[in-house]
């Protein structure tokens, strides 16, 4: 997860470095910003339990809207709303009997960022996020068979919260975004979650794509 983290930062820095800053309308100081944006996202799941190894990341996506709105010359609010798929695949050992799962959770999610302004094309964010889990699913390969079976969502705290900080690089209204997100709730509540999921929490790196319709 961290080698993935690091790879999405270098691509914004890279990105940071080639850009020169933009003169539109559209980032003109005081004036609120509303967009679109979507991209890839590489998730993980925190969870030590025994028998589990070789845990790989589940490789999604993230799509939603955004505004943003200046409480100065240099630093604003940016509220948004995403769908986000999250979870993780790893092996598993119990008493003998070997498989494989992946853990799919797809949640709404809706992220309230401070944002910095390093000029005009370069905004540091950081921020709380709150999500809610829309549905859940098991995908299986092993002794048990194979197979993608859902997850009774009351297994689950359908809520989620977390922290998040990121960076954009805007190329007059396009922009490229890097972001981390780690899961403060435990994602298991009952029954079979908990069973196979322990205290295990959400964290997910996110690359984006974005424009500013205004």
């Amino acid at each position: 997860m961290k080698k993935t983290i690091n790879t999405l930062f270098a691509v914004a820095l890279m990105a940071a470095g080639a850009t020169t800053l933009p003169t539109t309308d559209a980032l003109a100081q005081g004036r609120v910003r509303t967009g679109i944006k979507g991209g890839l996202n590489a998730s993980s799941l925190f969870y030590d339990n025994q028998g589990v190894s070789n845990k790989q990341e589940r490789i999604g996506f993230h799509a939603g809207v955004f505004a943003q709105a200046p409480l100065g010359e240099f630093f604003a609010i940016q509220p948004e709303l995403l769908y986000m798929t999250k979870g993780a695949s790893a092996d598993y050992n119990v008493l003998g009997i070997n498989g494989r799962n992946t853990f799919r959770l797809n949640y709404v999610e809706l992220p309230v960022l401070a944002t910095f302004k390093l000029g005009q094309a370069v905004e540091l964010q950081a921020g709380p996020y709150v999500s809610y889990l829309l549905n859940s699913n098991i995908n299986s390969n092993g002794d048990f068979g194979s197979g993608v079976a859902a997850i009774n969502r009351n297994n689950f705290n359908r809520v989620d919260y977390g922290v998040a900080g990121g960076l954009n690089v805007y190329f007059g209204k396009m922009f490229v975004g890097a972001r981390y997100e780690q899961g403060l709730q435990r994602i298991a509540n009952d029954g079979a979650a908990r069973t196979l999921l322990g205290n295990a929490k959400n964290s997910v790196g996110l690359l984006s794509i974005g424009f500013s319709m205004n």
